[in-house]
């Protein structure tokens, strides 16, 4: 005869009611489950022997005997039955163990209460051990979801601190203050000398999908920028960045070097933040000792400002790619002169265009058409019309270079 305790609505399996039976494994059954989760995830047999013994244990137990309950009375755990499993959840988020291998141990310590539990069964247990293993499932998925909902709470806490130190960090250094207290608020070590890269970031054609929600795509854009450039400072990187653009500094051993003999692994990073972030890339960048971040991140935002006015492709730039365009740049007496040669087209937006067209296409009247879109006849007829407003031919190879650091004065002017 079925052996069931008064008020007991579990069902039985080989003649014991499963929560009885399940009970009286209890501690035995949470000791071997520890032993089993040290062997198959390396990062519980990391954690300390007295704490394995201790608190995972105690939490198993706990899990275990929770079971035991829903199986005696029939009914679902609530939020105040799983607060210990949220509790140990975040304990495992600050300790840096992986969701994975969190939830993975929660799944393979249901799997082997149930196999404890059918251990007795027979085949007249049928239709008891369906019973059981949909309420294990049905306790599972509200575990799991208890279990990751507090564990990515907390991680998403430690992260915002973590980020936060880390933009104490930034702050002091464009600020020329020490950086070292707050590195070490930050867990990082201030590098001797950093590469400043000042970032334009396209969008990703998700972004401009009116079936996808722009943020979520931005975000994911943004998070997948973040993780190239965190993996290429190992760890070690700082930014602050939006889907838009934004700062970021590469610790390096020599600021020379960095754009010299080790260019080939900047270009690589910026060729696969494009890649993995699925958006057109341009930066400017320039390599300091830590003291003078600020000026160097100056001069990057300079460099990236030339290489978007003048219309140059993605990629990374230093100044000497851009040293022509760089000293034109610089406020003075020249570049106040040169823009004030193409005064005269203030108000002919489109021969403007034209003419930025014209020195896009090297000069040529038939790129142009192609990149504005109309006959080459058109485009010859605008640039006669500038050679009058101007005074400067562009159809005349002696005025292309007086007229072309004209339109870069006065597009950076602008």
């Amino acid at each position: 005869m079925a052996t069931k305790p008064a008020g007991s609505l579990a069902p039985t399996i080989g003649g014991i009611a499963a929560d009885t039976l399940l009970a009286a494994q209890v501690p035995g059954l949470a000791r071997e489950m520890v032993a089993t989760f040290t062997d198959r995830f390396p990062t519980y047999s990391a954690l300390p022997k007295e704490e394995l013994a201790g608190d995972i244990t105690r939490v198993v137990e706990d899990n275990l005997r929770t079971f035991v309950r829903t199986l005696r009375t029939g009914r679902l755990p609530t939020a105040e039955d799983l607060v210990e499993m949220t509790r140990s959840a975040t304990r495992r988020a600050e300790e840096g163990v992986p969701l994975g291998a969190v939830l993975s141990a929660y799944h393979l310590g249901w799997r082997m209460g149930l196999d404890a539990l059918l251990s007795k069964a027979t085949p007249a247990d049928l239709d008891a051990v369906i019973q059981v293993e949909r309420h294990l499932l049905d306790v599972l998925q509200l575990v799991s979801a208890a279990v990751a909902d507090a564990y990515v709470e907390e991680h998403q806490a430690l992260h915002g601190q973590d980020q936060a130190a880390r933009h104490e960090v930034l702050s002091a250094l464009l600020e020329g203050q020490d950086p070292h207290e707050a590195a070490r608020r930050a867990g990082i070590r201030p590098a001797p000398a950093y590469a400043v890269l000042t970032f334009a970031l396209g969008d990703h054609p998700d972004e401009t999908d009116s079936d996808v929600t722009s943020s979520v795509a931005a975000r994911r854009k943004l998070r997948r920028i973040q993780a190239e450039i965190d993996h290429h400072g190992r760890a070690q990187a700082l930014h602050a960045l939006n889907p838009q653009g934004g700062l970021a500094l590469l610790p390096v051993e020599d600021p020379e070097v960095a754009l010299t003999g080790d260019w080939e692994r900047l270009t690589g990073l910026v060729v696969r933040i494009g890649d993995r972030s699925g958006a057109t890339v341009h930066a400017g960048v320039a390599a300091t000792a830590a003291a003078g971040i600020a000026e160097a991140a100056r001069q990057s935002a300079d460099i990236l400002e030339i290489v978007r006015v003048t219309g140059r492709p993605p990629g990374v730039y230093r100044v000497t790619d851009v040293l022509l365009d760089y000293q034109l740049s610089r406020p003075g007496a020249a570049r106040e002169h040169l823009a004030g040669l193409l005064a005269g087209l203030e108000r002919h937006p489109v021969l403007l265009e034209t003419l930025r067209a014209y020195v896009a296409g090297e000069f040529s009247r038939r790129r142009a058409a192609g990149l504005l879109h109309v006959h080459p006849n058109t485009v010859d007829y605008r640039l006669r019309r500038v050679a009058v407003l101007t005074g400067l031919d562009p159809t005349c190879p002696g005025d292309l270079p007086q007229l072309r650091a004209a339109l870069v004065a006065y597009d950076l002017g602008a």
